[in-house]
């Protein structure tokens, strides 16, 4: 058996221990609520798709809605599942035939398309509206077309989606986390991050987070600071894997990075004297200045944790437009980083967005502390449902949803009725696969 909730029969066990007797084995996903007219949230300007929602990834309810999916993607996966696509096929606004017939069968499955529009050959403007919908959910640039990715995660089994929601349930069960008026989650796989005040989404962020080799860790913590013309102390791990490298080839570097090379009493060293190939060379410390040329860019939000990660501006704007932002070594680059500060400090005296601005166009160094730390989650969700019960995934850039996880510590009776019924769970393997150490700092 994979290792996951590979049969719907364990997903069902799990699901209805938490989502109650009010869901049938047979609830299909058009029993989910509904989407209700609400007021939008601002986005925050970008070339990528961004939602308006005002319904956050993540809230007290979040598991329990992914419950009530399990239930209903299960007895979807018993029925059958939904059609798969020709790789060959041609779809598009005004096309016909029966690979359409097929995506209209396919959307109809997963609720983007009216039941009583399941017939017909031909790809109208409904069926572009279905097909938006469909994208938007999966986080695919809403275009209304059938391209390759949108192809691709149309044909995504419906037991994989089933194991996407069942490891994000997993990973929620374990996670400690205390809501408050206010707080911030990042959804990692979506590469989004949402500010939320009174249940509702006030400010939703692009970002970009750690490469598939340098992941960025799941955490819950509180932000309590804001940096402005923050430096930036290169990591030991980066020092050895990036810079020191790079040195090595020519000193100059340092130079023309703004960066200073520091001994162990905090002096400046000319870094043309340090013999780079030395095994002491990581004695040093290198410290980049502040100014427009930072890796933390303008601006730090400072949150601590025990991997030492952060959220921060970026001179590497130019990545935030592109739909796959796994481009940092750890920390979350924030597009705007300004306006979710401005967001942050709402409650502080003395701290708009005006100030804000003027403060970093002085170009010095400042702290300033919240009057009231925020909570901030980051989480990793590949499969979740919002309040509107709109279902939504993401590709799982980091493999976590084939990893054991925690439900066999954290829900033991689960985990128990689970091998009474015999089935397994994903995490209640006895052997778990090791975790590869990583660097969880940022880098340029």
């Amino acid at each position: 058996m994979p290792a996951a909730f590979c049969h719907a029969p364990v997903a069902l066990l799990v699901a209805t221990l938490f989502a109650g007797t009010a869901f049938a084995q047979t609830t299909p996903p058009s029993a989910l609520p509904k989407p209700r007219p609400q007021t939008a949230a601002k986005p925050v300007a970008a070339k990528v798709t961004v939602s308006n929602s005002p319904d956050p990834t993540f809230d007290e309810d979040t598991a329990q809605r992914i419950s009530a999916a399990l239930l209903s993607y299960s007895a979807l996966e018993v029925r059958g599942g939904w059609p798969t696509l020709p790789a060959t096929a041609k779809l598009g606004p005004g096309a016909r035939g029966g690979d359409v017939e097929l995506l209209r069968r396919r959307l109809v499955l997963a609720d983007d398309l009216p039941a009583n529009e399941a017939a017909g050959d031909l790809y109208d403007e409904s069926l572009v509206a279905a097909v938006r919908r469909f994208q938007a959910r999966h986080g695919l640039e809403e275009t209304g077309s059938i391209g390759p990715k949108t192809l691709a995660a149309l044909n995504v089994p419906v037991g994989k989606r089933l194991r996407q929601l069942a490891a994000s349930f997993d990973r929620l069960a374990a996670l400690d986390f205390h809501f408050g008026q206010r707080y911030v989650v990042v959804n990692l796989p979506a590469a989004v991050a949402e500010a939320v005040d009174g249940n509702r989404v006030m400010r939703r962020h692009v970002v970009q987070v750690g490469r598939a080799d340098r992941p960025s860790p799941m955490l819950t913590t509180h932000i309590t600071t804001v940096n402005l013309n923050p430096t930036w102390t290169v990591p030991l791990g980066i020092l050895k894997k990036d810079v020191i490298p790079k040195m090595r080839k020519d000193p100059g570097y340092a130079a023309r990075m703004r960066m200073r090379v520091l001994d162990g009493a905090g002096r400046e060293v000319d870094p043309y004297s340090v013999d780079w190939h030395s095994s002491r060379a990581p004695n040093f410390t290198i410290r980049q200045d502040s100014g427009p040329w930072n890796a933390l860019g303008s601006l730090r939000i400072d949150m601590p944790n025990p991997y030492s990660v952060y959220m921060h501006d970026t001179n590497h704007k130019e990545l935030f437009s592109a739909d796959y932002r796994f481009q940092s070594s750890g920390c979350t680059r924030v597009e705007d980083p300004r306006a979710l500060a401005a967001w942050l400090l709402e409650d502080t005296s003395g701290w708009n967005r005006r100030q804000i601005d003027a403060a970093i166009a002085k170009g010095e160094r400042q702290d300033v502390r919240l009057a009231h730390k925020v909570p901030v989650a980051w989480v990793y969700l590949t499969g979740w449902v919002t309040r509107d019960g709109t279902v939504h995934f993401r590709n799982d850039v980091y493999h976590h949803d084939d990893k054991p996880a925690l439900v066999a510590d954290a829900r033991p009776k689960v985990a128990s009725a689970a091998r009474a019924s015999g089935f397994v769970l994903q995490s209640a393997d006895t052997n778990p696969q090791p975790v590869r150490d990583v660097s969880y700092l940022d880098s340029q």
